[in-house]
């Protein structure tokens, strides 16, 4: 009975993992594209300001980064800090956080396609914004998809850092567990968890990389 209540509470915390996971997929991925455009800019004003935004993003411990966008407003500003915000934070904070590598990732793809695509797209008669839409991001996609792929399946296992800000996921109800049973059973169910999402999600990764075999 113990066991069954202990699964019934780590699916509930599994939601609020899935939802960790899924939001800052749902906004890293566009935003690293633009903070892939503005490090490759003209700009050397804006290419230096992102290219210490990404520095900074990761060189710092994500646990670090969670803590300053949750407990920075109350010290740098005085504003006090709700339950509302908590779940906002850690969004705020993985986002920021993986939309620094999804950039440079986005870049190393963009950078990877020959010159000569874009003089022959230029002949054609694109415009730059059809060239990169329709010719050069496709190609991208297909090229990075096996490194955003390792990306993803590392947002499953950090979606558990949450906790360090008092987020309530799936981590922080197996150690509330396991510090009250003195025992590994939670922490070996919850394993279980993260290996199942993680298997489906690098399963449906790979099905997506077989799909876009076709831009070879």
């Amino acid at each position: 009975m113990e066991l069954s209540a202990l699964i019934l509470q780590l699916m509930a915390g599994f939601g609020d993992t899935i939802k960790i996971f899924c939001l800052t997929l749902l906004f890293s991925l566009p935003l690293g594209l633009i903070v892939a455009f503005g490090r490759m800019s003209k700009n050397i004003i804006l290419k230096n300001i992102v290219r210490i935004y990404i520095s900074i993003m990761r060189g710092t411990p994500l646990m670090l980064q969670l803590m300053v966008v949750f407990y920075g407003p109350y010290f740098i500003f005085d504003v006090k800090i709700t339950n509302e915000y908590r779940f906002i934070a850690v969004i705020i904070g993985f986002v920021l956080n993986y939309a620094a590598y999804f950039a440079e990732i986005y870049r190393g793809g963009i950078e990877s396609i020959p010159v000569g695509q874009y003089e022959a797209a230029k002949v054609l008669g694109y415009s730059k914004i059809q060239t990169f839409f329709k010719i050069i991001f496709p190609q991208v996609i297909k090229r990075i998809l096996p490194s955003v792929t390792n990306e993803v399946i590392t947002l499953v296992k950090d979606t558990s850092l949450a906790y360090v800000i008092g987020q309530t996921e799936m981590f922080t109800i197996a150690r509330a567990h396991a510090s009250r049973l003195s025992n590994m059973i939670p922490y070996i169910a919850a394993g279980v968890f993260y290996y199942i999402f993680n298997f489906v999600v690098a399963m449906g990764m790979e099905r997506t990389e077989k799909k876009l075999s076709y831009y070879k």
